[in-house]
C-alpha cells in the first residue's frame, strides 16, 4: 500500500507492507489525516525525539535508520476485525482512537514507531477497545481532531481551575486553540476569568505583564489599599494594541 514514509530524513512517497490484523486489533482505511506540529519537528530533529523517548517508558523510541510511517491524528473507516473482537463497530463505520495499539501484553504507539504505520498510510491498525465511532453529524476532517482537541482538553484538566485564576495561553496554533476551546467550554458550566490569549510571539511578555498586573489587582483588593509595602501597579491597556484582543 502507498504511505508517505520518513525515510532518512525526508518524506517521500513509497510502498510499505499491507497491516495485518491481530488479537484485538482493527483494520482501517485512513479517511483523513492531520499533519501534527511534531510530525515537522521529528522530520528534522528525530535524533533529539529519540534522546526524549529515552524519558518515556512507554515509548519505544523508532529506528531512524528504518522506514516510519507518521500520522497520529486521524479518522478512519472500519475495514476488518482480527481475531477476538467483537464487532461492536459496523465494517463501513467512521472512528477515531488514542494513537495507541494494544499488542499483546503492550500498549505501543502509533505513528513514531517503525512497528506500527500512521495515519500517513492508505490503511492501519488499530486497537477495538481504544475506537470510538464519529457521530453522523460530525465531518470526517472534524473528526480528525479529536486528537489535538483532547490535548487542550487534558490540559485544561490537568490545570484543576477553581474559578479564581486567569488562565493565560500562549501561541494560538492547533493547541492553544483547542485549550481556548476548552476553557471556553468550561466556562458555561462554571463561573471563570477572562481568559488572556496572545498569537504573536512579540506579545508574549505584554501578555505575563497583565496577567502580573491582574493578580496585583485581585490581591490589593483582598488585602484592602493599607496594606504596607503595597505599592500600585499599572495596568497595559491591551485592548487598544492591534495584536489579538484578549477575552
Amino acid at each position: 500500500m502507498r504511505a508517505a514514509i520518513f525515510r532518512k530524513g525526508e518524506i517521500i512517497v513509497g510502498e510499505v507492507a499491507e497491516p495485518k490484523p491481530g488479537p484485538g486489533q482493527v483494520l482501517v482505511k485512513t479517511l483523513a489525516c492531520g499533519i501534527c506540529g511534531t510530525d515537522l519537528h521529528a522530520r528534522v530533529h528525530a535524533d533529539k525525539m529519540i534522546e526524549m523517548s529515552k524519558y518515556l517508558p512507554w515509548r519505544k523510541p523508532m529506528d531512524p535508520s528504518r522506514d516510519v510511517v507518521f500520522g497520529h491524528e486521524f479518522c478512519c473507516e472500519v475495514l476488518d476485525y482480527g481475531p477476538g473482537c467483537t464487532g461492536r463497530i459496523k465494517k463501513g463505520a467512521r472512528v477515531v482512537s488514542i494513537p495507541r495499539l494494544i499488542v499483546g501484553n503492550e500498549v505501543q504507539g502509533i505513528g513514531y514507531s517503525n512497528d506500527n504505520p500512521g495515519a500517513y498510510a492508505e490503511r492501519i491498525l488499530l486497537s477495538e477497545e481504544l475506537m470510538q465511532e464519529v457521530p453522523a453529524h460530525v465531518s470526517t476532517e472534524t473528526a480528525a481532531l479529536t486528537e489535538p482537541l483532547a490535548v487542550g482538553m487534558h490540559a485544561v484538566e490537568m490545570a484543576a481551575s477553581k474559578g479564581g485564576e486567569v488562565p493565560l495561553v500562549i501561541g494560538c496554533g492547533p493547541i492553544g486553540l483547542a485549550t481556548i476551546a476548552a476553557l471556553a467550554y468550561k466556562r458555561k458550566a462554571r463561573s471563570l476569568p477572562p481568559i488572556i490569549r496572545r498569537c504573536g510571539v512579540r506579545w508574549h511578555r505584554s501578555s505575563v505583564r497583565t496577567l502580573w498586573s491582574i493578580r496585583r489587582r485581585r490581591r490589593r483588593s483582598r488585602l484592602g489599599r493599607s496594606t504596607p509595602g503595597y505599592r500600585r501597579q499599572n495596568v497595559p491597556n491591551s485592548a487598544n494594541r492591534s495584536s489579538p484582543a484578549a477575552t
